[in-house]
């Protein structure tokens, strides 16, 4: 095994959105950064890339709340190419009962600062035309948006120059203060962060989280007729469920004229295969409220898997049995809206500082039942 000396503060595990923004805000407050990746595609690749405030908590709401802030703060410095562009989101009630859980939802958000508006069905038809007709109306959240997040990821690296040194390697083991590489080599820091998802089950003693495999799918190019991302007041329910199998309306347009369709949720499937009658019914409800999509053309189609915690909520914290590994992991679906915020809680915690919001809900001590030995 080859030694390399105590060559940075702090060692990140994993160069996805999570890991990529924890490298950069310490890089930003004065730390040299080991960024070490296995550069194989994960979450971040495959995702959707949305930036929405998620309430179906107040733990969720008050770190993606929280998180887009942060977001607001470099978005304008953001290239081209990591294809940023603020489109809001509409919650869309299909029934009338549905529009009291958008009145509730809006005064949630308030309560955080999120601004957002209910809007009745000739409001939402006014605004996207190619809604189906009969939705009961729904809620605008115009602070919402998207970005192309492997090319954010990437830019934060950059952007924080010479104080992260990226390392193309794969870690096969957690040592003292300590990571040890495929290739041998053996780097040491003071500060180890996991931040690489559902690998870090096999570097804990104890696994912590579970894959929800999603699959997702994308159109031609076409003349741009949706203009928000939507989504229907039933995804909640669906991206918290804690089994089984179930799918939910959610469409963003992409700056390539594309429509980028998702989402489903699968538990218990843990490889890349698409499982075709899941795509079907996923696509079947994203016809029943854009029946225009039955004619677009469809190029392609893939999967991916979120790394879920047991409760939903992210692990961000120092492990309760080794004070120099800190976890940031378990964003499941929300991990590109809670990256700064997640690295910015990161942070507070390796440096001893009072975080911006109450972390406790989100410490990673609270999934450890027994004593871990790593």
């Amino acid at each position: 095994m080859k030694a390399v000396g105590r060559c940075a503060e702090a060692i990140v595990v994993g160069a996805g959105i999570i890991g990529a923004a924890c490298a950069w805000r310490l890089a930003q407050e004065g730390h040299q950064v080991l960024l070490v990746d296995n550069q194989r595609p994960g979450a971040t690749a495959a995702g959707m890339g949305h930036l929405v405030c998620m309430d179906d908590n107040p733990a969720e709401l008050a770190l993606s709340a929280y998180s887009l802030q942060l977001w607001r703060g470099v978005l304008e410095r953001l290239p081209e190419s990591c294809a940023w562009r603020g489109c809001g989101t509409l919650w869309l009630a299909e029934r009338e009962d549905e529009m009291a859980i958008a009145e509730r939802k809006q005064r949630r958000m308030a309560e955080y600062g999120v601004l957002s508006e209910t809007l009745s069905a000739a409001q939402i038809a006014r605004l996207e035309p190619m809604l189906r007709p009969g939705l009961a109306g729904g809620l605008q959240v115009p602070g919402d948006g998207i970005v192309y997040a492997p090319n954010v990821a990437r830019w934060l690296q950059v952007d924080a120059g010479s104080a992260i040194r990226v390392i193309a390697d794969e870690v096969v083991m957690l040592e003292e203060q300590a990571v040890v590489l495929a290739s041998g080599k053996r780097l040491t820091a003071p500060v180890v962060v996991l931040a690489c998802g559902l690998q870090a089950d096999r570097l804990l003693a104890q696994p912590l989280l579970k894959a929800k495999k999603g699959h997702l799918a994308i159109t031609d190019r076409y003349p741009q007729r949706v203009r928000h991302q939507l989504v229907e007041l039933g995804y909640g329910a669906s991206a918290h469920a804690s089994g089984g199998t179930s799918v939910a309306f959610n469409v963003q347009a992409r700056p390539t004229g594309q429509l980028l369709i998702g989402s489903s949720r699968q538990f218990d499937s843990p490889d890349a295969d698409i499982d075709l009658p899941l795509l079907a019914a996923m696509l079947m409800r994203a016809e029943a409220f854009l029946p225009a999509l039955a004619q677009l053309n469809i190029i392609r189609c893939w999967t991916g898997l979120r790394a879920a915690s047991a409760d939903g909520l992210p692990l961000l914290g120092p492990h309760p049995q080794h004070r120099w590994l800190w976890l940031a992991l378990g964003h499941e679906g929300l991990g590109v809206t809670t990256a700064l915020g997640s690295a910015a809680l990161i942070a507070a915690q390796i440096q001893h500082h009072r975080p911006a919001i109450d972390d406790t809900p989100y410490l990673a001590a609270r999934v450890f039942s027994e004593v871990l030995s790593v």
